[in-house]
């Protein structure tokens, strides 16, 4: 694994962790500040500083020290963590992220960004009030300040300039007492340092004799290793550690320095450090430990002693050999001793029989209810899919063979086809669900939009997430940002009514707009909704006509007319801003949402705010349909819209109107729609006695009663983009291989109940109600 994949590794982490941040800064921005909270919050950060600085990313390594050092003053409660404070820590966590985002592409973030948060979180520390709140400030600092403090620069005093001669010629002031060994006379401080690891750091790939090697190159230093807890070989815990280290050592670089070595283990062992006096490090040179230390030779008959290893930075010994023979003993003994914990603590292995070890046995039954993750390269994930689709078109075809061949020899063939259709049946939903994440992490993104939008329009705005945990495609996710940031701007800008206007209508000042999510028939319901003053319908239709959109004349349902603001180029905003006035936004919505094969639907109370329903499918790889016949044309309408089949009767049919046909289902009355004449199969309208009724319900439509010809079965089928390999067709969401090798039509169930309702069948129909 070369550097690059190690660095795409630590950003695939950064993702984790910067989740995690804005998750905890969240919850402690609704009040929930206990420890294990703010502990979290810590981490994220810490983590991120530590991995940063790994890499050399000086200006993440330099924020996130000083987001840091915040956080640190709200963990030992110096800072309590108030509405004000909190606004700073979540701007932080959003220019924490965009410097992330930056380093991970090579690009750089505008210092004015940085400056007054740097500013704001120092002055947090000290306990001073916030001078800038957060915003950026005019000119940025000439030098940014260190990710951590280094010791002073020697002051050189410069000498007055000697006089110089017509030539030109200067003298140099040159001193003798320069030389000698100055260097050598310099004491350098001792630090005692314990270093107890935990089982965790093993399991998570550490090791302890390269910390100590790391250790080492800092400075002199002799090492204790404690070996008075292991146990005998039968209660020994594979996954336990038993080790404990001190170590002195001599170096310049501070205690930070020495804490920077462990900085990835620091959350998984206890570390100690601390400054010896002079006296401290006399006494411990009269005991026998003075830095540094003669190397001891290592063997098995000293595991019941106290050995005390020293590994030493100069040359001195090189011609003793044997002492090289005992220091290489030594650190081999250490190496392998960790080596063999942390392997037994990070591969799977049989359960062992343990007579005396209920404190082990306790931790690992605790450490087995984690349930492991592991990370799939998505392009991987996507030919595996393919190849499934490819199986069920395969396992189709074989079907159709052995129908057209069917006797009395091919019962054992039917029941290998039973069997096949079974396990491509769990391949597929296997696949699926390694496809399958929670759109919590979209959901976590929209509340940064919300924070950024507010202080743009001075609005004080609360987001409220429900449903995070919902599962869906990660394709759907991928294409799920774009429309509901514009979607959240909207509610924000428009929705949302200042504080003066909320207060005088009686509202709280703030704001709230609450996104969900939920599984329902088989796809996926996004709600956005908010408390706002709702669509103003009559400015939204002035500017319509204004805009020759639509006619002066034009007599509009309160529906149609909220459609309006999805087409293109319109706003209602009166002037344009940073925000809106634009008219780019509700159509993107729109063409998103129907590209991934969904539908919008808004419902809005004036007064009280609007609410957009977004149902999308789970997955855009395969689903479950219906196939039937229609003016010979084979079709497949998805599942998830059919409510019920039925066999028309002629007492149930009724004429309304010129050309309407009703048909009456358990005493109600519900429209037929000849699916042949709207997808201009035939000139004639079909006897609905002559064909199948198929009961199916749209967004926003309600529910419809589709003619077709006849039905062939259930199937499952592979989804086929149809844009992609021809061009859009009105009516069509997709299309998909039947087993005869045919190419069959998905129908778009919304597209064709509104072409019903007198609207045309086209995608990009501003009036059009659904998708």
């Amino acid at each position: 694994m070369d550097m690059n994949e190690i660095k795409e590794i630590f950003f695939q982490e950064c993702e984790e962790q910067l989740a995690e941040l804005e998750s905890g800064l969240l919850k402690m921005n609704d009040g929930e500040t206990d420890s294990e909270t703010v502990n979290a919050v810590f981490r994220a950060v810490h983590s991120i500083k530590g991995g940063a600085g790994a890499f050399g990313l000086d200006d993440l390594v330099a924020f996130a020290h000083v987001f840091e050092t915040t956080l640190d003053c709200v963990r030992s409660n110096k800072l309590d963590p108030g509405p004000d404070v909190m606004k700073v820590m979540l701007k932080s966590a959003d220019v924490l992220a965009d410097l992330t985002v930056a380093a991970r592409e090579g690009g750089s973030v505008d210092p004015s960004r940085t400056v007054g948060l740097v500013k704001d979180l120092e002055a947090l520390a000290n306990g001073e009030p916030v001078s800038s709140g957060g915003h950026p400030v005019p000119e940025a600092p000439k030098a940014a300040k260190p990710a951590a403090a280094k010791a002073p620069e020697p002051v050189v005093e410069k000498a007055a300039p000697a006089p110089t001669d017509d030539s030109g010629f200067q003298p140099i002031p040159f001193s003798f007492d320069d030389f000698g060994d100055a260097e050598e006379e310099k004491v350098l401080p001792t630090y005692e340092v314990i270093f107890k690891p935990r089982s965790d750091l093993y399991s998570k790939g550490n090791d302890a004799a390269l910390l100590l090697r790391d250790l080492h190159r800092l400075g002199d230093m002799s090492i204790h290793c404690d070996m008075s807890s292991l146990p005998t070989l039968d209660q020994l815990d594979p996954e336990a550690a038993y080790f404990h280290w001190k170590v002195w050592i001599k170096t310049d670089k501070g205690e930070e320095g020495i804490r920077q070595v462990f900085e990835f283990a620091e959350w998984d062992c206890e570390l100690d450090v601390r400054a010896l006096n002079e006296g401290e490090a006399e006494e411990t040179a009269a005991a026998g430990e003075e830095l540094p230390m003669q190397p001891v030779p290592f063997d098995l008959s000293m595991l019941d002693e106290e050995p005390v290893m020293s590994m030493e930075s100069d040359d001195d010994h090189s011609g003793d050999h044997g002492l090289e023979q005992a220091a290489q003993a030594a650190q081999e003994a250490a190496a392998t001793a960790s080596s063999v914990v942390s392997q037994a603590s990070s591969s799977a292995r049989a359960p062992v029989e343990k007579k005396e070890a209920p404190a082990a046995a306790a931790k690992t039954d605790a450490s087995a209810g984690a349930t492991p993750t592991i990370r799939v390269d998505l392009d991987r994930v996507d030919r595996l899919i393919n190849l499934v689709g490819e199986l069920v078109i395969n396992q189709a075809m074989l079907a159709q063979s052995v129908i057209e061949n069917d006797n009395s020899g091919t019962q054992g063939i039917n029941m290998g086809l039973e069997e096949l259709q079974q396990l491509t049946r769990e391949i597929q939903d296997s696949v699926m669900a390694i496809r399958a994440q929670p759109v919590k992490p979209v959901f976590q993104r929209m509340s940064r939009i919300v924070r950024e939008v507010a202080d743009m329009v001075g609005k004080s705005v609360r987001l409220i997430t429900e449903g995070e945990n919902t599962e869906v495609d990660k394709t759907v996710i991928d294409k799920l940002a774009e429309p509901l940031t514009h979607m959240i701007r909207n509610s924000v800008d428009h929705g949302i009514e200042s504080p003066e206007k909320r207060a005088a209508v009686g509202k709280p000042a703030d704001g709230t707009v609450r996104l969900t999510a939920k599984h329902r028939s088989g796809r996926i319901v996004i709600e956005l909704s908010d408390d706002g003053a709702g669509i103003n319908r009559e400015k939204v239709k002035q500017k319509a006509i204004d805009n020759d959109l639509i006619p002066a004349d034009a007599n509009l349902s309160d529906e149609e007319i909220d459609n309006l603001i999805f087409m293109p180029g319109f706003s209602t905003a009166d002037k344009i801003t940073d925000v809106s006035g634009r008219g780019v936004g509700m159509d993107v919505v729109k063409r998103s949402i129907q590209a991934l094969g969904g539908r919008i639907s808004i419902h809005s109370r004036p007064g009280h705010g609007s609410t957009f329903t977004m149902s999308l499918p789970l997955t855009l790889a395969v689903l479950d349909g219906m196939v039937v016949t229609v003016a010979n044309q084979t079709l497949v309408v998805p599942l998830t819209a059919i409510v019920e089949t039925l066999q028309p009767e002629a007492s149930s049919i009724h004429s309304f109107g010129a050309s309407q046909k009703l048909i009456a289902i358990r005493n109600s009355f519900c429209p037929l729609v000849d699916v042949g004449r709207i997808l201009n199969f035939r000139g004639q309208p079909a006897n609905p006695v002559d064909g199948v009724a198929l009961l199916v319900e749209s967004e926003g439509g309600g529910q419809r009663a589709l003619m077709v010809d006849a039905i062939q079965g259930q199937r499952q089928v592979v989804i086929k983009s149809l844009e992609a390999n021809y061009t859009h067709v009105p009516g069509i969401a997709a299309a998909t291989i039947l087993g005869d090798g045919r190419v069959a039509l998905i129908l778009d169930v919304d597209a064709v109940v509104a072409a019903s309702r007198g609207q045309s069948l086209k995608m990009d129909n501003a009036l059009a109600a659904t998708g």
